[in-house]
């Protein structure tokens, strides 16, 4: 089986991970920190906005199930890709949009389709989102992950995450994995 790997900074990563974990073709999905500054920085460090480091999710996915342009679409569907260094009331450079590509083909078609996105006027904004290869990445600490799987009634997933996955269900319904409940 072949595999790629990519990384997505869609602001805070329970957000993100709980919609990929839904996910056709998508194999592994761990919440962590990307491109900053600071060596296996810890969750503390990232939110003073010092080190330079993204909250991501790095995914592990079969292109011959999901290629990239649909993993990106449901990706510029399911968070804003207009506010620099922000997420609803999540705020701070470590919430910034990002595609962190470890294949130039993830960089293309990110590029692609931003300017399609762009150019259809229907975000009703400029897209901000970055577009840099996965320089360096570290997982977030054992309590992040599978974060909304674990607290779906935090107030937090419940007000932020849910609607998200709520969004995937609706849009994408036909890439959700069977057991996507």
């Amino acid at each position: 089986m072949t595999t790629r790997v990519l990384a997505l900074g869609g602001g805070c990563f329970w957000c993100t991970e709980a919609v990929f974990d839904r996910v056709r073709g998508i194999l592994d999905v761990e919440s962590g920190y990307c491109n900053g500054q600071a060596e296996q920085p810890s969750y503390e460090q990232v939110c003073t906005g010092t080190t330079g480091c993204v909250e991501v999710v790095r995914l592990v996915y079969d292109p011959t199930v999901i290629d990239e342009r649909t993993l990106l679409t449901i990706f510029f569907a399911t968070h804003d890709p207009t506010t620099p260094n922000r997420q609803g009331a999540d705020v701070g450079t470590q919430y910034r949009s990002g595609v962190y590509w470890t294949e130039p083909l993830q960089a293309n078609v990110a590029r692609a389709l931003m300017a399609e996105l762009q150019a259809s006027g229907m975000l009703g904004a400029p897209l901000v989102t970055e577009v840099e290869p996965l320089r360096h990445y570290w997982p977030a600490e054992d309590y992040h992950q599978n974060f909304y799987a674990r607290h779906p009634y935090h107030g937090y997933c419940l007000a932020v995450a849910a609607p998200k996955v709520a969004k995937l269900r609706r849009d994408f319904a036909r890439w959700l994995k069977p057991d996507a409940g």
